[in-house]
């Protein structure tokens, strides 16, 4: 396994606004720019960024925490699933999201790293302060 990832960002929306968007297909959609679909409940399947992004959703602790399998077509065949964990605290007005992504293959890490930052922290900055 290579090394895991531990990131995080700053949000200007609260931690249950931003919680349930995460598990819901049409705000995920908007904000990533990508179709997404999400089954929002404990053992509900989600597919994003056209199929390339996939897993199930393993716990659930409403407006703080989301605990998933995470797996993209670039994994090896033999691969088992890496696990994402997306926190959601308050922060001021706002929500400091962190992400723990573990399990990742080798020489995968900095990949992921970059796709966080530029499909997921960066879009949804702006969609949340085109919001206000």
């Amino acid at each position: 396994m290579d090394r895991d990832l531990i990131l995080s960002v700053l949000l200007t929306v609260n931690p249950e606004k931003a919680y349930q968007d995460w598990l819901d297909s049409a705000a995920h959609s908007v904000f990533t720019g990508s179709p997404a679909e999400i089954d929002p409940i404990i053992t509900g399947k989600f597919f994003a960024w056209e199929g390339y992004i996939w897993g199930k959703t393993q716990d659930l602790t409403s407006g703080k925490r989301i605990r998933q399998t995470w797996h993209t077509t670039e994994f090896p065949d033999d691969l088992p699933d890496s696990i994402l964990e997306v926190l959601f605290e308050p922060d001021g007005d706002g929500t400091l999201l962190t992400l723990i992504h573990t399990a990742i293959p080798d020489n995968q890490s900095d990949e992921y790293e970059k796709g966080w930052e530029d499909f997921y922290f960066q879009p949804m900055k702006k969609y949340y302060e085109d919001k206000k």
